[in-house]
């Protein structure tokens, strides 16, 4: 019946789709009260994996071990986009929904068929991680072959954290159902599991092995109980929250089908993300490669300001995303198009009023961020300077970041997923060119820039696919509110500048950790000051009017 409503009638006028969206419109708290629950625990969660940061920066620094580790942990997590928070997730959740509504029972077997299902296929492939190591280290970083040591260590951490992917992928399963059944808080309290066990086990590794309690037979240092700390920290993710479902009544059932048409249907929606998935990866292998060639300390410094870059994406772009996922999905299969709809354009407004400032923000205080924030230890004033070009430049594609995340769930509750597959593709490919070209003659910081310009290619094809699968006019993604929105973040980039050049010319705020974070916190107050006042000043009621639709909103 949805996909049928995609094809009756001509496109929506703007005055009839505003008419339209009155009558139907969901009530704002519907999608900001999911999001603030799931944003609070993320919020901690982003703490939490800041001090983890933090850590890994105060032990290791960006040094060839840290190196080695990142690109350890990223081979595992190589599939991670498609059988955890990606692909499957997208695929499930409105098909769980669907059968919810109709079925409690017939879901729960359905959740747990594919819980074997996940679990038998990424076991699979993190046993061919494993036997196939040497040969993936040196496609992924075939500089690290000139160090003989760092090699070797590379292959054993692969090895150690390969079954980290089984486990983030059945952790992310019982998110998505968890999110379809309105359980938000602990499903994103979760990774919170995870940085935990990674801070205590970097903390731990030196004391344990300077004691004599771990024989490092194999030499390969601290960092291999970091290692490890990485798949307890999978495993629990998951266990956190299996008594919240057993709470729903969708704990484990022996009555499972393999064959069953749902299971099938599923899996179906999940093959065409093997497209987007491969295209993912050569972009992530090509990123990787580049990395390793350029200088001893890129990986870690391109990681370090990758997971500054995550913070506000992991509080407001992924929390805003999955509310509306569950919301948008609900409303389609329920045939309610006018209110999936103005869901789906709460969700775009929501993103962008969070997101666009926070690109202003990250951009404008980068150094003083990653100063406080990482500079201590083995972590010095050099690393300081590369990690914040890096983040500066990935500050630029933070919004278009959010509306990826938003968009691409909607696609799988249409039933229109190769399109986003398309999309990730052409950008990929357009980023894998973009880098190859310009990495030899910049540098590792083009490797940030390039994200941010291809995610804007890819989001800007997805709202052409969008407004054409949903026949509805570019008000949906793009007006009058969104362009006050954009120059107000603006205004409050430049204010941040100002005020820097003006405080900073005097060195009020340079001494010490208090002093630096007084003047980050100080320089990011005046940047909110300037935006909330700008938007005022242009009209804007802050919240209130910028989520209002109705005639009298142009």
């Amino acid at each position: 019946m949805a996909s049928n409503m995609v094809g009756r009638g001509a496109s929506l006028g703007s005055d009839d789709f505003a008419k339209n969206q009155n009558e139907a419109r969901p009530p704002l708290i519907s999608l900001i009260f999911p999001a603030l629950k799931m944003g609070s625990a993320t919020l901690l969660s982003r703490l939490l994996g800041l001090v983890r940061e933090q850590a890994m920066a105060f032990y290791f620094g960006a040094t060839g071990v840290m190196d080695a580790f990142l690109v350890a942990y990223r081979i595992p997590n190589l599939m991670r986009d498609l059988f955890a928070e990606g692909a499957f997730s997208s695929a499930f959740v409105p098909v769980f929904t669907e059968k919810m509504q109709k079925d409690p029972a017939y879901a729960r077997r359905l959740l747990w068929t594919l819980f074997i299902c996940l679990l038998a296929v990424t076991g699979v492939f993190s046993l061919i991680i494993i036997f196939f190591a040497p040969g993936i280290v040196s496609f992924f970083a075939p500089a690290f072959a000139k160090d003989r040591a760092l090699f070797e260590l590379t292959v054993s951490l692969v090895r150690i954290m390969s079954p980290f992917l089984a486990l983030v992928s059945v952790a992310a399963l019982f998110m998505g159902a968890l999110n379809a059944l309105k359980v938000f808080f602990v499903p994103a309290l979760a990774p919170a599991i995870f940085n935990v066990t990674m801070i205590v086990s970097m903390v731990t590794s030196g004391f344990i092995i300077e004691r004599g309690f771990f024989r490092d037979s194999a030499g390969l240092g601290p960092i291999v109980l970091v290692a490890f700390g990485v798949c307890l920290g999978g495993l629990l993710q998951g266990l956190i929250q299996f008594p919240c479902l057993l709470a729903k009544k969708m704990g484990p059932t022996l009555r499972v089908d393999f064959f069953d048409k749902n299971v099938r249907r599923v899996f179906k929606k999940l093959g065409p993300g093997l497209l987007g998935f491969a295209s993912t990866q050569i972009n992530l292998v090509v990123n990787t490669i580049l990395a390793t060639s350029t200088v001893v300390g890129a990986v870690s410094w391109l990681s370090f300001a990758f997971r500054l870059f995550q913070f506000p994406v992991g509080i407001m772009g992924v929390s805003v995303a999955n509310s509306n996922l569950v919301l948008f999905s609900e409303a389609w299969k329920k045939g309610d198009r006018k209110r999936a709809l103005a869901t789906l354009k709460q969700a775009i407004r929501l993103s962008l009023f969070l997101l666009l400032p926070a690109a202003a923000l990250l951009w404008a205080l980068c150094l003083p961020m990653v100063q406080v924030v990482f500079e201590r230890g083995e972590f010095g004033p050099r690393d300081s300077l590369n990690t914040a070009k890096a983040l500066g430049l990935y500050s630029l594609g933070l919004p278009f970041y959010g509306l990826y995340k938003v968009f691409v769930p909607v696609f799988y509750a249409l039933d229109k997923e190769k399109i986003p597959v398309l999309t990730s593709a052409l950008s990929v490919g357009f980023n894998v060119a973009f880098c190859v070209a310009l990495v030899p003659h910049y540098g590792f910081a083009v490797l940030a820039l390039g994200m941010g310009v291809s995610i804007f290619l890819n989001i800007s094809i997805q709202a052409l696919a969008l407004k054409r699968c949903l026949a509805c006019p570019w008000g949906v993604f793009f007006d009058v509110k969104t362009l006050k929105m954009t120059v107000a973040s603006l205004l409050a980039a430049l204010g941040i500048a100002l005020a820097q050049s003006s405080w900073g010319a005097g060195e009020v705020f340079s001494q010490g950790l208090g002093g630096r974070l007084l003047s980050l916190i100080s320089y990011a107050l005046c940047g909110v000051f300037i935006y909330g006042i700008s938007l005022l000043l242009m009209g804007e009621k802050l919240a209130k009017r910028s989520f209002r639709d109705g005639p009298s909103s142009h």
